[in-house]
């Protein structure tokens, strides 16, 4: 009689067990957060695929989508299409939401691409020649940061209160009559045939076959106003998801792939 009590005390145990591992599982499955993290393609999407499987362990459950220009990420952030992008720095950003409206904000810094100056023609700057073309991104942000690398080449000299959105039309001494082209930024690899240096943004040159290092015949400071950064809507500011995603960025297993994936080419931020 007592062995037939135990046997039964026993598989009510089990019983029990079973129960409570069928309803447990959906609740955790119910505590993880899915977010759609938009990026360019490069070294952006590249790190991302790092991070999300950091914050895969955090409950974090990333889809990555790859955009080939500046201008839609924030758009599709804005909208509700993303919860999150990764792949533009402060200046950009500020720009973005004084102009266009957006409710958006970063939250934290991640990497540095050193903008550089390339050429299929000339091995150094002092070939170039009067009247020679220059390409540089036609946004306000990227432009006058490519003009400012020129400047700081001693090529141009710009207005005094020219700043960060510098523009050619800010060229106060030009002493080879550079003529400027301005481009969407994801295009500049490809003017590289049709002008004499081009002034490209480090993840699309590497996204052409580009190493910054190797291949660039001038190359921008590390240091500088020009950090990328995590980008959310203001709304989602205190969300919890959110000290997750910086936690998961910031992991010394990101700093380790991108030191050793990028040999410096990108630099942390943090």
């Amino acid at each position: 009689m007592q062995r037939r009590t135990l046997f039964k005390l026993l598989a009510g145990v089990g019983a029990a067990t079973v129960f409570a591992t069928q309803f447990a599982a959906p609740a955790a499955a119910a505590d993880a957060v899915n977010l759609k993290v938009g990026v360019t393609g490069g070294p952006h999407a590249q790190i991302f695929d790092e991070v999300k499987k950091v914050a895969a362990k955090d409950g974090l459950n990333i889809k990555v989508i790859e955009f080939s220009d500046y201008v839609q990420p924030n758009a599709a952030l804005s909208s509700g299409d993303l919860d999150v992008n990764s792949y533009q720095h402060q200046p950009y950003l500020d720009a973005q939401v004084k102009d266009r409206g957006y409710k958006l904000e970063s939250i934290a810094k991640t990497v540095i691409f050193p903008m550089g100056i390339y050429s299929k023609k000339l091995k150094s700057l002092a070939d170039l020649k009067t009247g020679d073309k220059v390409s540089l991104p036609n946004d306000p942000t990227n432009g006058g940061r490519a003009l400012l690398l020129l400047q700081k080449q001693g090529l141009i000299k710009l207005r005094a209160d020219a700043g960060l959105k510098a523009t050619p039309i800010d060229v106060a001494e030009n002493p080879k009559k550079l003529k400027f082209v301005e481009l969407d930024a994801a295009q500049l690899p490809r003017s590289l045939d049709d002008v004499a240096v081009a002034v490209i943004n480090t993840n699309f040159a590497m996204e052409a076959g580009l190493n910054p290092k190797k291949d660039s015949i001038a190359i921008e400071d590390a240091n500088g106003p020009y950090a990328n950064v995590l980008v959310i809507r203001t709304a989602d500011k205190n969300k919890p998801w959110v000290a997750k995603l910086i936690k998961a960025y910031h992991s010394p297993e990101v700093k380790a792939f991108i030191e050793q994936k990028f040999g410096g080419s990108v630099v942390t931020a943090w």
